[in-house]
């Protein structure tokens, strides 16, 4: 009898600790998970943020209408920087310490997240998929941070070696925001003109709500520049081109990164884009829209929103898919540790984005694809892959 008493005296007690450590867990409570996100609504890249964004809450509806995840539904809140540092230190503020978040996902801005991490983390809070693909989302302490692609320097090496063979260039240039992002891209541009025994010629930095490029492209021009990187909004970048064609720059290359990797920017009407290039991490959604994963988000996300999907969109959701799979494995008694214990296993085929996703304990970078990618005909093609 004693035993007995004991053993049930014992399993009271471990189910009370595995109560309280989930108890203690910011943003979890016994039927809701809070998740954030600092995000760009309305700002330079807000044809980034918003379908992400709104991508992740297609996939996190489902989950809620079929029970949540471990009985818990998952409530996703967002705040938007406008890319603008102040807004974003306040959304970071708000969902820390007034929301209290048990993880970010998707937040957006290189600058913006590595002053994030100020905040989050001392915390320990998870920061999942963020929407940079710089080389810091992944620095010391790197046990709360988690990237999905590979990061922008790997993207514009790639890019530049890519375009340097195939067109025998010789004069290598960049034109980019004097911020963590732009500077991210430059030092990939130099490196790749390394590799291709090419020389970096010039570059220009340009301002957030900078319009007029004839300048810059005038002085890429006397400088001979053959292919030009960019690290600059959307806007600026389908400026940078329509403006290089009507100055009779023919010749010129431009490459973006997974930044501009857009399908809007595919889109733009006049064929302002055509032999725009851009090196991504993972592959356009609608040049796969007959494959089956394709094909099949495109239709539930146009019955969800009314909206046809876009490539961020995609991303989104299978950010939010990510998330839901290693709270699914963290098991019922959450808490960070046993969410980034969770993180560290998973290892999947993304049918949907086209990429091989493994993380590991030394390794929090989801996939290590570049794609190289042109605008032909108003859509992406893919001309170049590196694994």
């Amino acid at each position: 009898m004693k035993n007995l008493v004991k053993k049930l005296s014992l399993a009271a007690g471990l189910t009370a600790a595995a109560t309280m450590a989930s108890a203690q867990a910011q943003g979890v409570t016994d039927d809701e998970i809070v998740i954030g996100s600092v995000n760009d609504l309305s700002g330079i890249f807000a044809a980034v943020g918003v379908p992400a964004v709104k991508g992740a809450n297609v996939y996190f509806d489902k989950i809620n209408a079929a029970g949540g995840v471990h009985g818990r539904k998952i409530r996703f809140v967002v705040e938007d920087n406008g890319y603008q540092m102040p807004r974003a230190m306040q959304g970071y503020n708000k969902l820390l310490n007034r929301d209290k978040v048990f993880a970010m996902l998707l937040s957006l801005g290189t600058p913006m997240n590595l002053a994030g991490f100020k905040l989050l983390d001392p915390k320990g809070i998870p920061n999942i998929g963020p929407l940079s693909a710089a080389r810091q989302m992944l620095q010391d302490p790197m046990k709360n941070k988690f990237t999905s692609f590979s990061s922008y320097y790997d993207q514009a090496i790639v890019g530049v070696q890519y375009l340097a063979n195939e067109f025998g260039a010789e004069e290598i240039c960049s034109m980019y925001l004097p911020t963590d992002f732009g500077e991210e891209i430059l030092a990939g541009t130099k490196a790749g003109a390394e590799a291709a025994g090419v020389t970096f010629a010039a570059e220009t930095t340009h301002k957030p709500d900078e319009t007029d490029f004839v300048g810059s492209l005038s002085k890429l021009k006397d400088a001979g520049c053959d292919v030009v990187s960019m690290a600059v909004g959307v806007r600026q970048a389908i400026t940078i081109v329509g403006t290089a064609k009507k100055m009779g720059l023919s010749d010129m290359k431009f490459l973006g990164t997974s930044a501009s990797f857009l399908t809007v920017v595919a889109k733009v009407p006049g064929g302002v884009t055509e032999g725009f290039y851009a090196a991504a991490s993972w592959q356009d959604l609608w040049a796969r829209a007959d494959e089956p994963a394709p094909k099949a988000f495109i239709e539930e996300y146009k019955a969800a929103t009314g909206e046809d999907p876009v490539g961020f969109s995609m991303l989104g959701y299978a950010a939010a898919d990510l998330t839901v799979k290693a709270l699914e494995a963290a098991g019922p008694d959450l808490t960070q540790e046993s969410f980034i214990a969770a993180m560290e296993t998973l290892e999947f085929e993304d049918e949907l984005v086209g990429n091989y996703m493994t993380y590991g304990p030394d390794d929090h970078q989801g996939a290590d694809s570049v794609y190289v990618n042109i605008v032909e005909n108003g859509a992406w093609k893919k001309v170049h892959e590196a694994k």
